[in-house]
C-alpha cells in the first residue's frame, strides 16, 4: 500500500467533529477487555501519516496533503471522531488522552499544509479540553459521551483504578507543545506552562529520579510502580516543550531532571541489548515493549545531543540494533512484533502493555 492509498484507506472511515471517541476491541470478557483494551488505533495512525505527510509534502510539493483534508471535512456526527468498520461507535468513551493525539496531529498537519481549518479544528479540541478535562488541579481523564466522568479503566492498570495519570499529561504536553508551535497562543503556551510545572512539582519524584505514574483525583501517589519506557520518553519530550515553551529557567531545571532520569534508565533498566518494561512493587517485569524500544532510542540520542555523553549515543544505536534484530518482524508482510518475552514467567503475567 502506497502513501496515497494509506491516506484514502485512514480516512475514508474517520467521522469527525469537536471531539475523540473511544474504540475497544470485542473481547469474550470483561478480564480480556481490562488487559487487551486499546485506546483508538487511529490515534497513533494520525501521528504516523502527518508525520510522513511533513515528508512528502517536501518532496512532491504538498500532492500528498490533500489526501488527509477528508479528515476535516468528512462526514459531521453528534460529537465523535471514530474508527469502525461499519461507521457505528463500538465504545462512546471519551478520553482526555485521545484529545491530546488528535490535537497533536492536526497542528502537525497544520505545520506539514498550513491549511487553516487543520488548525481550527485543533484549536476546537483544545478548547473541548480545557473546558471539559480540568478541574482545580489537573486534567480528569475518563468520560462518557455525555461528558460525564466514568472510571478511568483503559488508563489504569497492575490491580488499580486511577483517576489521573503520568501518560495522559505527557502527552498532553506532547500535543500542547506542536500546537504552541504551531499557533504561538499565549493561551496554549499557559496551559503548557502549568503541565511542565505539574509533572516538575507533582509527577516527578526527585528521591528516585523518577516518574510517578498513577494518582487519585486529588494527585495522591497510588500503588508503586515505575515505568521505565514513560520515563526516557518523557526527556525528549518535555526538553522539547521546554524548548517551544522558550521559559530559560524551566528548561534548566528540567534539563538537570531529565539528566538524572536518562542516568537511571541507563543503569536499571537496560538489560541485554534492550530495556525491561517496568517495575512494580519488587517485581521486574523483563518483557520487551515495542514502544520502550522506540522511545529509548528517540531519548537517548536526544540525551547524547543534550549533553554530550557518548555513551548515550551508543545505547540508542544498541537499542535501534535490537529492534532491527528482533522486533522487526520479518516474516512476509509483518511489522513489528508488540511484545517480546524473556521467560515463561513474564508471559503469564503478560496481557498486554501500557500505552506510550
Amino acid at each position: 500500500m502506497n502513501n496515497r492509498q494509506l491516506y484514502r484507506t485512514t480516512f475514508s472511515k474517520l467521522h469527525t467533529d469537536c471531539e475523540l471517541d473511544w474504540e475497544a476491541k470485542t473481547m469474550e470478557t470483561k478480564k480480556k477487555l481490562r488487559c487487551s483494551r486499546k485506546l483508538v488505533i487511529v490515534s497513533m495512525i494520525l501521528v504516523l501519516i502527518f508525520a510522513m505527510t511533513c515528508i512528502a509534502n517536501a518532496a512532491t510539493g504538498g500532492q500528498l496533503v490533500d489526501n488527509v483534508r477528508v479528515l476535516i471535512n468528512g462526514h459531521e456526527v453528534d460529537s465523535s471522531v471514530y474508527l469502525t468498520d461499519d461507521g457505528s461507535v463500538s465504545d462512546s468513551m471519551k478520553h482526555s488522552y485521545n484529545q491530546a493525539f488528535a490535537i497533536y496531529a492536526l497542528s502537525e498537519y497544520y505545520l506539514a499544509s498550513k491549511d487553516k481549518e487543520a488548525l481550527k479544528l485543533a484549536f476546537t479540541l483544545f478548547d473541548t479540553v480545557e473546558e471539559k478535562c480540568t478541574d482545580s488541579i489537573a486534567y480528569m481523564e475518563a468520560f462518557d459521551k455525555n461528558w460525564k466522568l466514568i472510571e478511568n479503566d483503559a488508563l489504569s492498570e497492575n490491580g488499580l483504578m486511577a483517576d489521573k495519570t503520568m501518560n495522559t499529561v505527557l502527552h498532553l504536553i506532547e500535543a500542547y507543545t506542536v500546537l504552541l508551535k504551531a499557533s504561538g497562543d499565549t493561551k496554549v503556551a499557559d496551559r503548557l506552562d502549568f503541565l511542565l510545572r505539574l509533572a516538575k512539582d507533582k509527577i516527578y519524584d526527585g528521591k528516585n529520579h523518577c516518574l510517578k505514574v498513577f494518582f487519585d483525583v486529588d494527585l495522591n501517589v497510588i500503588g508503586d510502580i515505575h515505568s521505565y519506557g514513560h520515563d526516557i520518553e518523557a526527556t525528549w519530550l518535555i526538553d522539547r516543550a521546554c524548548e517551544v515553551l522558550g521559559d530559560s529557567e524551566l528548561a534548566e531545571e528540567w534539563k538537570e531532571k531529565n539528566l538524572l532520569i536518562s542516568e537511571n534508565i541507563m543503569n536499571i533498566a537496560l538489560k541485554n541489548g534492550a530495556l525491561n518494561n517496568e517495575r512494580e512493587n519488587d517485581k521486574i517485569d523483563t518483557k520487551r515493549v515495542w514502544w520502550v524500544q522506540a522511545e529509548g532510542v528517540v531519548g537517548f540520542c536526544n540525551a547524547y545531543q543534550r549533553y554530550g555523553d557518548a555513551r548515550y549515543l551508543e545505547i540508542s544505536r544498541t537499542l535501534w540494533n535490537y529492534i532491527k534484530d528482533k522486533m522487526i518482524d520479518k516474516r512476509p508482510g509483518g511489522e513489528w512484533h508488540s511484545q517480546l518475552w524473556t521467560g515463561e514467567s513474564d508471559r503469564q503475567r503478560a496481557c498486554g502493555s501500557r500505552l506510550s
